[in-house]
């Protein structure tokens, strides 16, 4: 691993009071803390309306002092990772969803091959999705078809993983170009749809970035942030959208 390489790490958080309760953000804490590859924690916090924003205030910003609280409306996941990589201090940018469902000893195997010179990688899930419901595997592999079918993402299996890693400038050079994920207004209720990995990864092949997918440790976690048949039903409609901006060639 280069040792020059520097991250922030990136975690959206949308009413996690009980995940916080739980104590993720002292791992999170406690491993960057003694990791001097990350040089900041971002904490985006969604417009939160339960006590997310105030534990963190009270609680974590005097005690990690890499920690910092960002503070948007709700403009849903997109736009709280949008929010970080705009704000990171560090040459890459890395988000991982704040449940730890991929423990944060496995960045070392995406920051090794960003150090390797990948622009972007992305972890991967292994296909027995260990711990998921049956009917979210199938579900998952008949959105892996209809992608392939529709947007391609040649060599890319699993783009939904809530772990990834980019290099920043590149990265705001492709949330520049979004128009599916590009979100200025604020959304009604927990908004985790998969628009913007896939928005992401399609644009940035386009643009000719190079990008590494790596197997990753993975761990079904339920939260109530996702309604997995309303949430198929939009990002069905989302992929649709990228398909047409790209025919319109919208994204030039």
């Amino acid at each position: 691993m280069k040792s020059n390489v520097k991250v922030t790490l990136i975690i959206p958080c949308y009413n996690e009071e009980t995940n916080i309760q739980k104590g993720v953000l002292d791992k999170i804490g406690n491993y960057t803390n003694s990791n001097h590859t990350f040089g900041e924690v971002l904490i985006v916090d969604d417009g939160s309306t339960d006590q997310s924003k105030s534990i963190v205030k009270e609680k974590y910003l005097p005690n990690f002092p890499k920690f910092r609280l960002i503070e948007n409306r709700h403009l849903g996941k997109a736009g709280a990772v949008i929010s970080g990589i705009t704000h990171a201090k560090e040459t890459y940018a890395m988000f991982s969803d704040i449940d730890l469902a991929t423990p944060l000893e496995e960045s070392e195997k995406l920051i090794e091959e960003v150090g390797q010179g990948y622009d972007i990688v992305i972890g991967s899930r292994n296909s027995s999705r260990d711990g998921a419901p049956l009917f979210r595997k199938i579900m998952a592999r008949g959105f892996i078809v209809v992608r392939d079918i529709l947007i391609g993402l040649q060599g890319i299996r699993d783009t939904q993983c809530g772990f990834k890693i980019f290099a920043k400038g590149k990265a705001l050079l492709i949330i520049k170009k979004l128009k599916v994920s590009n979100q200025d207004h604020t959304v009604k209720g927990s908004s985790v749809n998969a628009a913007f990995d896939l928005e992401f990864l399609f644009l940035a092949q386009k643009m000719g970035y190079k990008i590494k997918e790596v197997p990753v440790v993975w761990k079904h976690v339920e939260t109530k942030n996702v309604n997995f048949f309303h949430d198929s039903i939009e990002t069905f409609k989302d992929i649709l959208k990228i398909k047409y901006y790209d025919i319109t060639q919208k994204y030039t």
